[in-house]
């Protein structure tokens, strides 16, 4: 006899229903109606006695399995919405912070764009030869330069913005195996058209001196530098600046550098009030023209040193930074009452070609009888990209040039290329004052793989000496070529 799906759903809820005290149950079917029954009767056939599943003792135990089985559900299913609610909250976060890493280097911003985070740095190792160098004496004693490779620069630095409106930058240089703190300064830039700078900065003077050394289209800076760095490089300082498309304008005034004070002798610090202009008549991508102009007046500390705590004013160029070659050098100048500076600029820009240049002129007062003294330097540089890119102008720098191509043997690119010269002087004879005055050829090839990565090479031939602090060792002027090279990582 076959029963119906329902039959035996009615039965069983027939025998859920019997008190507990019921063992078991006996049911029957009715053969025509199919219908269920407790009780015999015409018609009806037996379908067997019954017993409820939680009576029995294999039922009891199937339904605890049951209800643990439930319960480790209801567990897993806590356990999954756990994980759900914390996947939710970390793409939550993800979308608040953006991270990348790129040419720039490792870069955090919130969703908000109000904080931002970025670390870079740069490497640049160098190697340097020079010729004419075997017969050289200083104050009677021999000299040579020193040849051989060294990191110029190693540097790690971070820059960051929170709520939106102050900009943080810190910077330390590992070269020479010791440490050394280069920018370390904090910016408000909330006010319309213009920044407040404080903190360990470069001071408004030259723009060969303002722009990056990642930037330079040569290893060194020119001899003009010879003027600039001992009195308008980093100090710390308050600066503020206002910086357009077409123009810009900024003044500071400034302390010394970061490096401690130790005395308790004529400690108190000197200062200094500098500022810089510019205008750039035209500017366009590939047609510019840039003007500038610069002043600084530097009042020494109560020791007479300048940008230091004992660093007396001491005027000189190295042939390269690792030669230890000083072929002009003023010694350290004493007694000095007041610094004054004036700076001119001069650039312009059509295509892949560059010209400019620039001239300082520095007056040194003195004081306790000893005579005033005045120094000058000059530059002018030209560039040509072979590959035809232009060199990138923005608020009154100029910066490297970015290749069209990356350079890659696979796809037959080779970067960018450019070639470089510049004719520097500097005049660092004044009355008593005998530094020397000097004239030098500076010829570059520089070769952009890609916006990070760069060579370099430099010759500089020293073309005319006038009373150089070093000579040859019969008193002859010196003749000295440097060959330098250099492979730069910037991000």
């Amino acid at each position: 006899m076959k029963l119906s799906k329902l039959g035996l759903a009615v039965a069983s809820i027939i025998g859920a229903s019997i008190g507990t005290d019921a063992m078991a149950l006996e049911l029957y079917v009715d053969s025509k109606t199919q219908q269920i029954f407790a009780e015999p009767g015409k018609g009806r056939v037996k379908l067997g006695s019954f017993e409820r599943v939680e009576d029995s003792t294999s039922g009891k135990a199937a339904l605890e399995a049951q209800k643990a089985e439930i319960e480790q559900i209801k567990e897993d299913l806590a356990l999954k919405n756990n994980e759900l609610k914390a996947l939710d909250e970390h793409v939550k976060a993800t979308e608040e912070v953006k991270v990348k890493m790129g040419q720039k280097g490792v870069e955090f911003e919130s969703k908000d764009k109000d904080f931002k985070f970025r670390m870079g740095g740069r490497i640049h190792a160098d190697a340097s030869y020079t010729s004419g160098d075997d017969n050289l004496a200083e104050d009677g004693d021999r000299i040579e330069a020193n040849d051989g490779t060294e990191v110029r620069r190693a540097r790690i630095e971070m820059l960051g913005t929170f709520y939106k409106d102050w900009d943080f930058k810190s910077q330390w240089d590992f070269a020479d195996n010791r440490v050394s703190t280069k920018d370390l300064f904090i910016q408000y830039t909330g006010l319309k058209d213009m920044e407040i700078t404080a903190g360990q900065q470069k001071q408004a003077f030259s723009r060969e001196l303002q722009e990056s050394s990642n930037d330079m289209m040569f290893m060194e800076r020119s001899l003009m530098n010879a003027l600039n760095e001992p009195t308008v490089d980093r100090a710390i300082g308050l600066n503020v600046g206002s910086f357009q498309n077409d123009w810009t304008g900024q003044v500071g005034i400034y302390g010394e550098t970061i490096d401690p004070n130790a005395q308790n002798d004529k400690a108190d610090e000197g200062w200094a009030i500098n500022t810089r202009w510019t205008y750039a008549p035209i500017n366009e991508k590939t047609k510019l023209i840039h003007l500038g102009i610069a002043g600084n007046y530097r009042d020494p500390n109560a020791a007479d040193a300048v940008q230091g705590p004992t660093s007396s004013l001491r005027l000189r160029s190295e042939t390269s930074h690792m030669s230890n070659l000083h072929l002009i050098d003023t010694g350290s100048i004493s007694n000095i009452d007041a610094i004054k500076m004036v700076g001119l600029e001069a650039n312009g820009l059509y295509g892949p070609f560059t010209l400019g240049g620039e001239y300082t002129q520095m007056w040194l007062e003195r004081k306790n009888g000893n005579d005033d003294a005045e120094f000058n330097g000059w530059y002018t540089e030209a560039s040509y990209t072979l590959t035809g890119e232009s060199r990138k102008y923005k608020k009154g720098k100029f910066y490297k040039v970015e290749p069209k191509s990356n350079f890659s043997l696979k796809n037959g690119t080779w970067g960018a290329w450019e070639l470089a010269a510049r004719y520097s002087e500097a005049d660092l004879n004044s009355g008593v004052v005998k530094g020397g005055q000097m004239s030098l050829l500076t010829v570059a090839l520089n070769w952009y793989m890609n916006n990070n990565i760069r060579f370099m090479a430099n010759y500089n031939k020293t073309l005319d000496m006038n009373n150089p602090r070093v000579t040859t060792t019969d008193g002859g002027e010196p003749n000295v070529d440097t060959f330098m090279l250099r492979g730069q990582l910037a991000f």
